[in-house]
């Protein structure tokens, strides 16, 4: 192995500016689960998030409020970027933070003043986030010439959608050669 990013994750039950370290990461939420009185309320489950949820501080829950409005569940579907903004202040020190480029669902970007200190704000950012469309996974597994690259398109395919493709997956594998078989 020689990717280096996978040793440095930070173990914890939640996604930290640690974790983007190794570059930006843009997510597709699946949940939000909001409970007040807590010091984070907000945790904001994505896809892929391996149980580890984005919880976004105070000044992100902001941007998120202003960018999407206050009903947390619009936002299930929608799309984010995150980046580890070495320049976040916690006690006093740089510690980094996650902070949110680009979201979905806006024609342009939107620019609002957040809080730094008690007496500062500065203004803060959020541009478009052009999505991709969402992929054909049954075109895919149709277009496979081969039990390897089926193979390959089933590796692709997020876990929680396998089920759906399972059918295809099986019909495409059976018109395939029998000497291909021996792969998947």
């Amino acid at each position: 192995m020689s990717d280096m990013a996978a040793v440095i994750i930070p173990k914890s039950d939640q996604l930290n500016a640690d974790d983007l370290l190794a570059g930006p990461m843009t997510i597709k939420i699946t949940d939000v689960t909001v409970r007040g009185g807590q010091e984070q309320p907000v945790s904001i489950h994505f896809e892929n998030d391996n149980g580890k949820p984005y919880k976004p501080c105070k000044s992100m829950s902001r941007v998120l409020v202003t960018v999407w409005g206050p009903d947390s569940k619009q936002y299930i579907g929608r799309s984010m970027s995150l980046y580890c903004d070495p320049k976040v202040k916690w006690g006093g020190m740089e510690v980094g933070g996650i902070r949110i480029s680009h979201m979905s669902d806006i024609d342009s970007a939107i620019t609002m003043a957040l809080t730094v200190t008690r007496a500062n704000k500065k203004p803060f950012t959020v541009n478009p986030l052009k999505v991709e469309q969402a992929i054909d996974w049954t075109a895919q597994i149709d277009e496979a010439v081969s039990v390897a690259a089926l193979g390959a398109v089933w590796k692709q395919i997020p876990s929680k959608d396998k089920p759906k493709y399972e059918a295809a997956k099986d019909a495409r594998k059976a018109a395939l050669t029998p000497s291909q078989e021996s792969v998947i």
